[in-house]
């Protein structure tokens, strides 16, 4: 009882992590106490971004023709949703649920992230869908990096059918054990930089790096997921400006409302491999207000049960000038070379020939000992599998499934062979 109510908190405060940055700006924003704060009535001024479609408080009806998305004709037009049996809800997010699905033809197992389109375009999301399709078609090289089988929709829905991981969110495992001893953290802080390393090299910031998006094959090997917040097209020394992210491990140009640039995804590293050694990110408050404030003007404070090197990592991951940061002059290579690293041998890892530290030891597709029950114990909802033949097309889905045309993805016949 006692190991309960301990921990009762803890996972109150765990479960508060899910909620994303549009519902908690909405939320300070009915707090009068908060918005008296200096620091969160900067922040408020600029929650409304450069890019309109992020932070919406009012969602605007679908888009004009002149607004619509079209990458071009549907790749995979065959593919429908009663190809699957849809089994379990593993997932949940702001638009829609993951769901482990077979395949009823290969009688593989998937994880399917279906998309509502109607709530996308209420909050003016689908460029960013868009931008998630694209950098999931690019993730094919790499080891680390959840990869994407074949995408389709239907009138009302968008389907992503991705790897089926089940060795856990990291949030997960940390919610468990609160904390990870230093070999066990450095082994995932250097599988998260080598995916992190990859994106900047093909000019995408990933901008939303946190426990719940970093999860755990059936090995105990790194797995990067959920691209939605990605920005393409950022090179060396480029920089973008949207207000986005995560609460916690919100860098401080992003709440000065200033340029950032790739750096901001090596802050997002010092921030997890932090609360992986801690317990909790690193200027973490209660209080919203104070924790910006916090991250703005805090100094970093390092309890001594770290060793040096983590120690000094930490100070040049979470260095709150952007060009002082470790990573501003050479990025992965930056972080490839530091000391606290000088164990990895960075070719086994990426061919991971490092056996991990911990095995999730999952018995096959069916064991999801390691999925929050918040979401397994879910039913799964009858119209994730229904077919765009018996749905009443509406002039408003059309014009929902127009705003997604190109969509679709099927890999080339010859990666099958």
């Amino acid at each position: 009882m006692k190991e309960e109510a301990i921990r009762s908190p803890w996972k109150a405060f765990m479960k508060q992590r899910r909620m994303g940055l549009n519902d908690f700006i909405q939320k300070i924003a009915n707090n009068s106490y908060a918005c008296k704060h200096p620091e969160v009535q900067s922040i408020l001024k600029i929650s409304q971004p450069q890019e309109p479609e992020l932070m919406n408080a009012n969602p605007s009806p679908p888009p004009s023709p002149s607004q619509q998305i079209n990458l071009g004709p549907s790749s995979n037009p065959h593919a429908k949703p009663s190809d699957f049996h849809f089994l379990k809800v593993i997932g949940k997010g702001s638009f829609g649920k993951v769901l482990l699905a077979r395949h009823k033809a290969e009688e593989a197992f998937y994880a399917v992230k279906v998309l509502q389109k109607k709530a996308i375009l209420k909050k003016k999301e689908e460029k960013h869908i868009m931008s998630e399709r694209n950098v999931l078609l690019k993730n094919v090289k790499h080891p680390f990096l959840v990869g994407l089988h074949f995408s389709f929709q239907t009138a009302d829905k968008l389907y992503f059918v991705l790897d089926y991981i089940n060795g856990g969110e990291l949030f997960y495992h940390l919610q468990r054990e609160r904390c990870f001893l230093e070999p066990r953290a450095r082994f995932y802080a250097a599988e998260i930089a080598s995916a992190l390393g990859y994106l900047h090299s093909l000019n995408i910031v990933y901008r939303d790096l946190k426990p719940e998006n970093i999860l755990l094959d059936s090995q105990g090997h790194i797995v990067l997921t959920d691209f939605g917040l990605c920005k393409e097209n950022i090179e060396h020394n480029g920089t973008t400006s949207t207000f986005c992210g995560t609460p916690e491990y919100l860098a401080p140009e992003v709440l000065h409302k200033q340029p950032y640039d790739r750096t901001v995804d090596w802050w997002c590293l010092g921030a997890v491999l932090y609360e992986m050694l801690y317990g909790l990110p690193p200027f973490y408050s209660r209080n919203t207000a104070e924790m910006y404030d916090n991250i703005l003007n805090k100094p970093l404070q390092l309890k001594p049960n770290i060793t040096n090197s983590a120690r000094h990592l930490l100070e040049g991951l979470l260095q709150k000038d952007r060009t002082k940061r470790l990573g501003a002059k050479d990025d992965f290579m930056e972080i490839k070379s530091h000391v606290f690293f000088s164990l990895i041998n960075w070719d086994d890892l990426i061919n991971k020939k490092i056996t991990p530290p911990f095995n999730p030891n999952v018995s096959g597709p069916s064991d999801l000992r390691h999925f929050d029950p918040e979401f397994t114990e879910e039913p799964v909802p009858s119209s994730i599998g229904r077919s765009p033949d018996s749905i009443l097309i509406t002039a408003s889905v059309k014009e929902a499934a127009e705003a997604f045309l190109g969509f679709s993805y099927a890999p080339p016949m010859d990666s099958f062979l």
